[in-house]
């Protein structure tokens, strides 16, 4: 799986890469079939922001997250994805089955 980290007005730190990819590599836990991340976090006047886009088998989930910090916003998308992963999964599960 490739995980693109990129920064408006942001510089990536080894920090930032490492929660980053420790984050996501949790999603791909629950779900086997992802090809691609596309992760973008920018700094915004009254918060910082996270977003991504997955691409899997199937289709791409996307999710964006704002809090006060940057890792506390990386939580959250995060959080948003495992959900929407795991509603994906069920779809793709309950298709395979004929329901």
């Amino acid at each position: 799986m490739q995980i693109n980290i990129s920064g408006h007005h942001l510089e990536i730190t080894d920090a930032l890469r490492d929660y980053v990819n420790g984050k996501f590599e949790r999603l791909e836990r629950h779900f086997d079939h992802i090809t691609s991340i596309k992760v973008t976090l920018s700094p915004e006047p009254a918060s910082h922001k996270a977003e991504s886009t997955i691409r899997l088998a199937g289709g791409e989930l996307f999710a964006a997250a704002e809090a006060n910090d940057m890792y506390a916003a990386i939580d959250l998308l995060t959080d948003k994805l495992d959900r929407q992963l795991l509603k994906h999964k069920e779809k793709s599960v309950n298709r395979n089955q004929g329901h």
